[in-house]
């Protein structure tokens, strides 16, 4: 057992979210976003719309907000809502919103490929059953009747038929050359884990066998093969992240190897050369289809991440931090969290931005929009994974922020332990027993040493630790613990500078033989963090949308500002000596959070001067 209660900048957003998007959004068989289920309206609709995967993304963030907070009314919604959709069910399992001629079960003559691959008219039907299954199977956890887990099992039910019976293609069903169907792989494999039922994992193998069949897609292969992100399919971010949280829960279903390495692969290649400085998906630059991975290489400020693959690169860690234990993963979840997706966050819970632009400006999207949806369910992912019980009985300390958790640990019961911290905005980290059931009972807790904190200092008790703290991992303290007792970690929060570049080398070969390389392009910028926060600052001079700077020679030049009154966290002051100083916040608020108002994270470089002869 173990619950999580988070506060601070963490806690605030989700609280918001549970008054704001969780609360207003859907209330009950009334709100637009459920009443596209009625069967008079179903029958109408050959649109091939992918509306219907709001209700999915509802019933999965509400049922861990209600089984997070215990909010009666929420809980009322939930039931009212589930109860109307499950009675909308058909009896063949169906529970979508498209017309019967349409639906994904009705096969269709084939057409040419399109250039972001939409090979049929039945778009996102799979898509909607999708969020609908993993919806009910959260629900299911946090209420545990049989009709909402019944209700998967019928879409489950209905789609192993489909697939594995009436052997229709997967990828014929979805955009992206299939990836928007394929990602039926994650509820199929977490339908197998729920039931253990044997269809559910052979279902998810024949998804996962027709995804890779299919040439464009060629899942498995292209990833073990290093094929980088944005060459797989159409390099959409969104839906490929998605296919790999599926893959890692079939690899926790089966404990096959090569899907581990699969999915830590493609990982890294994401990680290395497709994520924003706040750790969301990059993309949508020079590319006809909208969020997809941009081309290796490539960079470019105006670059946006769409708030859907923020939630599912936070999703897809938290399906490695679970299966390895490493500090890395969790790492990756904390930096998308603190700025990516509370970057997109507004005070009120309820507007999102749909895409948000390191350098561009702050939009608040509309009404139906798929990333309003995305990012409530993003925010929920964050309490269950801030900490979490090790299999050799550990207590891993995974996000930093203001918090307290009750966990149940192997020969010492009960323990409860508050973390004590302004973090992100400092670096002190202490964690309090506050309570331990068999008092002096020996455990071990992990803390992850952020990879950016070189200089890490622990105390126990006021008394300088010996244990060894290597940045990017956990460190183990093992002992008897008593109620009482403190662990602070302390780590520095250095100002740090970031570089990345754009650039183009034409190579070929003279002549004779020997190669010739020409640079043609060659573009800097930098960017400014300070612990787990990027920084940014509002347009330049008030107007400006883009300054090309040059770094002067001292060495203070980068200096921090107490934080004003009214604002949590310090700002940078850059000086370079020739204008005006420049201030930069915390990106998440920069502009006061408002709708309309410009970030700026990186700055251009001026070119070098030519060394004189």
């Amino acid at each position: 057992m173990i619950k999580t209660e988070l506060g601070g900048l963490l806690g605030r957003a989700l609280e918001a979210n549970r008054r704001g998007r969780l609360s207003t959004f859907i209330t009950g068989p009334q709100s637009p976003a459920i009443a596209i289920f009625d069967p008079a309206r179903v029958m109408q609709n050959l649109e091939g719309d992918w509306y219907g995967e709001h209700a999915g993304k509802w019933l999965s963030a509400a049922a861990r907000a209600f089984a997070r907070t215990q909010d009666l009314i929420l809980g009322e919604n939930l039931r009212r809502v589930a109860a109307y959709l499950i009675g909308r069910q058909d009896a063949d399992g169906y529970l979508g919103t498209y017309a019967p001629e349409r639906r994904f079960t009705v096969p269709q003559p084939p057409r040419p490929l399109s250039w972001n691959g939409e090979p049929a008219l039945r778009t996102w039907d799979i898509w909607t059953h999708a969020y609908l299954m993993l919806g009910l199977l959260e629900l299911h956890r946090a209420m545990p009747e049989p009709g909402y887990l019944d209700a998967a099992r019928r879409i489950g039910d209905l789609c192993w038929r489909t697939l594995v019976q009436g052997g229709l293609n997967i990828t014929t069903m979805g955009n992206h050359h299939g990836m928007s169907a394929t990602v039926l792989l994650d509820p199929a494999a977490d339908l197998y884990l729920a039931t253990g039922e044997p269809r559910y994992l052979e279902l998810a193998e024949a998804i996962l066998a027709q995804a890779n069949a299919h040439p464009e897609l060629a899942l498995l292969t292209k990833a073990l093969a290093g094929t980088d992100a944005a060459e797989i399919a159409t390099g959409k971010a969104y839906q490929l992240a998605w296919n790999l949280v599926g893959l890692a829960k079939l690899h926790k279903a089966t404990g096959r190897a090569e899907l581990k390495r699969a999915i830590e692969g493609l990982w890294a290649n994401i990680r290395e050369h497709h994520l924003s400085l706040g750790g969301g998906p990059f993309g949508g630059v020079a590319n006809r289809s909208r969020e997809v991975f941009n081309a290796r290489g490539s960079f470019e400020p105006q670059a946006y991440i769409e708030t859907c693959s923020t939630l599912a690169w936070i999703q897809l860690n938290r399906e490695l931090l679970a299966i390895t234990g490493e500090a890395r993963y969790a790492e990756e979840i904390e930096r998308s969290a603190y700025n990516d997706l509370l970057g997109a966050l507004a005070p009120n819970g309820e507007d999102w931005c749909y895409y948000s632009f390191a350098n561009g400006k702050r939009v608040h999207t509309t009404y139906w929009r798929c990333c309003k949806s995305s990012g409530a369910m993003a925010l929920e992912e964050l309490p269950p994974l801030a900490y979490a019980v090790t299999p050799a009985g550990a207590l891993a300390v995974n996000l930093y922020g203001p918090s307290c958790v009750a966990a149940t640990l192997p020969g010492a019961g009960l323990v409860k332990i508050e973390q004590h911290t302004r973090y992100p905005f400092a670096g002190l980290v202490c964690l309090r027993i506050a309570d331990v059931e068999r008092d002096g009972a020996k455990f071990a807790l992990q803390l992850r040493v952020p990879s950016w904190a070189e200089g890490a200092r622990l105390k126990l008790n006021g008394e300088l630790s010996a244990v060894e703290l290597k940045p990017g991992e956990h460190a183990q303290i093992e002992r008897s613990w008593r109620k009482g007792d403190e662990l602070c970690l302390e780590l520095p929060m250095a100002i740090r500078t970031h570089r990345r570049v754009h650039q183009n080398t034409q190579e070929s070969r003279a002549p004779d033989g020997s190669p010739v390389a020409q640079q043609v392009l060659y573009h800097a910028w930098l960017a400014l963090t300070r612990g787990p926060l990027v920084y940014a600052t509002p347009l330049i001079d008030g107007f400006k949308t883009e300054e090309t700077i040059r770094l002067p020679e001292v060495a203070d030049w980068l200096s921090e500002l107490p934080a004003a009154p009214d604002a949590e966290g310090p700002e940078i002051e850059m000086r370079l000596g020739y204008r005006a100083p420049l201030k930069f916040s915390p990106y998440y608020r920069t502009g006061g959070r408002e709708d309309g108002a410009w970030r700026l994270t990186w700055l251009s470089l001026a070119p070098e001067e030519a060394p004189k002869s």
